[in-house]
């Protein structure tokens, strides 16, 4: 990989090359293993996904959005504890301010955890979705697609864990049979000169790996060195990739999560991306692996934000981050960690 001065594009992997001969593996494991180091984001190819289903959820996203403000409102996150269901454009907080988009986010179909006093914070938030009663489609296929990525993803993770030099399974038992998946649907509605161009504020994400997929309308930006912002242009047939925190804090910092942010699109414009989050189970603890020295050498340390720092609990973590960017749920359905002492215990 060049020097991060010489990048100006995202680069570009295909994932059935681990399925070639010997060497195109093993070229595949190199480009991954610099791809993750050096940019933290890459265009995926070859992902096996199949073609129609991106494009049905795609659609369905776009009926969705469509539905009248009150089937939308009905399913609104502020019913669910778990921070499941749809949010205007404004709600969401990244950095203090809002982002211009709306939303409907959707996570693993599980049921509710039995609670008692003595429960985590985090235990409330597994729990169901929130479906449209007038798209009864949707949830089938939403759960169908999430599915796919679920395996997908997990075949990239063993990737990553072999281009690591680690054993394929290294990050399996992190995922059990509860993987922290997180979908989200967003519209991005084009925005005057004079507005907030803030479609999502600059962030990290906070899991492991995370999957866009675009559609035609460009806004998707990446820090490729502080200060320097490239464009992540849609390409046909491909998935976005990039690295969460938790797999940066994973390897002390050798892979990394790096800042990102949308571009709200100009007025009279409309841009739609949907968003899979790989996440491990809310009760794991991320260790540090133990890479091998000539990669060792090479770790910078996980860069934390001060102000929203890293947690290797995974629970508490999720929930850290939900608590903050959706301040209407949480003090609806978490106000007992909205107390000073909580919160400190929650950034300690």
């Amino acid at each position: 990989m060049p020097h991060t001065s010489d990048i100006s594009a995202l680069p570009i992997l295909d994932l059935s090359l681990l399925d070639g001969s010997d060497s195109q593996r093993q070229r595949f494991l190199a480009d991954l293993r610099h791809a993750a180091r050096d940019v933290g984001f890459f265009y995926l190819t070859g992902h096996g996904i199949d073609a129609d289903l991106l494009r049905q959820v795609q659609d369905h996203a776009r009926q969705f959005f469509a539905l009248p403000d009150s089937e939308k409102i009905a399913v609104g996150m502020i019913n669910s504890p778990h921070f499941r269901g749809y949010n205007r454009a404004a709600s969401e907080i990244t950095r203090g301010k809002p982002d211009q988009r709306e939303q409907f986010d959707l996570g693993a179909e599980r049921e509710v955890l039995p609670l008692n006093p003595h429960s985590p914070l985090w235990a409330r938030l597994q729990g169901p979705n929130q479906w449209p009663g007038s798209l009864p489609q949707i949830k089938p296929l939403l759960l169908d697609w999430q599915q796919a990525m679920t395996q997908m993803s997990l075949r990239l993770l063993r990737a990553f864990a072999e281009a690591l030099s680690l054993p394929p399974n290294a990050f399996d038992r992190l995922y059990g049979d509860k993987p922290n998946e997180h979908i989200k649907l967003m519209r991005y509605p084009g925005q005057s000169s004079e507005a907030s161009n803030q479609g999502v504020g600059a962030h990290k994400d906070s899991g492991f790996l995370s999957f866009l997929l675009q559609d035609q309308q460009a806004g998707l930006q990446v820090e490729i060195e502080e200060g320097r912002w490239i464009d992540a242009l849609p390409r046909d047939n491909t998935l976005v990739v990039n690295i969460g925190e938790l797999l940066e804090l994973a390897t002390n910092g050798y892979l990394r999560a790096t800042v990102h942010r949308v571009q709200s699109p100009p007025e009279g414009v409309e841009r739609l991306s949907i968003a899979f989050f790989l996440g491990a189970q809310l009760d794991a603890v991320v260790p540090l692996y133990p890479l091998p020295s000539v990669l060792l050498r090479e770790a910078r340390g996980p860069a934390s934000d001060p102000h929203n720092p890293l947690l290797r609990d995974v629970g508490w973590n999720y929930l850290k981050g939900r608590l903050r960017s959706h301040p209407d749920v949480a003090q609806r359905f978490y106000a007992d960690a909205l107390i000073p002492h909580t919160l400190k215990a929650l950034s300690a």
